[in-house]
């Protein structure tokens, strides 16, 4: 009886132990899901879910600086709220399936994933922006409007890391007037950029000025050399619009880099 108890122990540890492993091997999910009540009823499996002024729900634009998290039917672990039942498992962290897109592109291994114009579907992230994580998997499809799923590092973010044709002024613009996209490192650069952009145009517009007055009484002092001071207040002039031009210059590189 001993021996039967021990043997039954012994399996019982085993088959336990297992258990999680194979979770994991079948899910492939790792983190941990909580109870988020969703107010989509055409949620599936992988889809993004964003905080809306109506509830969570599916994302419907591209870059949305609302995203949560995944819906996932298989958690490696999830804390449910028992008193309400409707609500469903959502990883904000960790690995999770997500559903993809070519929409933007293929996907390969290490791209950013965002979200896109289609519900709850995420794709291919080409500018900066807010970004779900990064892709551990590739996705190809020449239909469009197909969806797939892979796994992602989910891990919320703002990115900037974009350097290219498409980040230009409007888009940092566009980037700087929603507070919800601002690390506090992005933040310290704007300020950084908008402070040094301001410095060189009151230099520029103290310094001109100070030559502007000073040719002003030249000029009525000495008429004759009036040649002279134009060419010099000229001169001066084009020094002013240098010294703007290098402290936007200098701004825009701190926001890009």
């Amino acid at each position: 009886m001993k021996y039967t108890a021990l043997v039954a122990s012994i399996f019982l540890l085993l088959v336990t132990g297992f258990l999680p492993i194979l979770a994991y091997a079948q899910s492939k999910s790792v983190g941990t899901a909580i109870s988020i009540p969703i107010i989509d009823n055409d949620v599936a499996d992988g889809s993004i879910i964003a905080s809306t002024p109506k509830g969570y729900g599916l994302t419907a634009t591209a870059y949305d600086s609302n995203m949560y998290g995944i819906y996932t039917q298989s958690p490696s672990i999830f804390l449910q709220n028992t008193s309400d039942p409707q609500t469903k498992p959502v990883t904000t962290m960790g690995k999770a399936n997500v559903l993809v897109s070519s929409i933007n592109g293929d996907i390969k291994k290490n791209d950013f994933i965002t979200t896109s114009t289609i519900a709850g579907i995420g794709q291919k992230a080409t500018r900066n922006g807010m970004v779900l994580g990064t892709a551990l998997e590739d996705y190809s499809n020449s239909n469009q409007k197909a969806t797939g799923k892979i796994l992602v590092a989910v891990a919320p973010h703002f990115n900037a890391s974009f350097v290219d044709a498409k980040t230009n002024i409007l888009e940092i613009l566009r980037n700087a007037s929603d507070p919800s996209t601002l690390t506090q490192a992005t933040s310290l650069r704007y300020v950084l950029a908008v402070g040094i952009v301001l410095i060189s145009f009151t230099i520029g517009f103290v310094y001109f000025g100070r030559v502007t007055t000073r040719g002003v009484e030249a000029l009525g002092r000495n008429p004759l050399a009036s040649r002279t001071i134009q060419l010099n207040l000229a001169l001066n002039l084009a020094f002013m619009i240098v010294i703007i031009l290098v402290g936007l210059g200098i701004g825009y590189l701190i926001l890009i880099l």
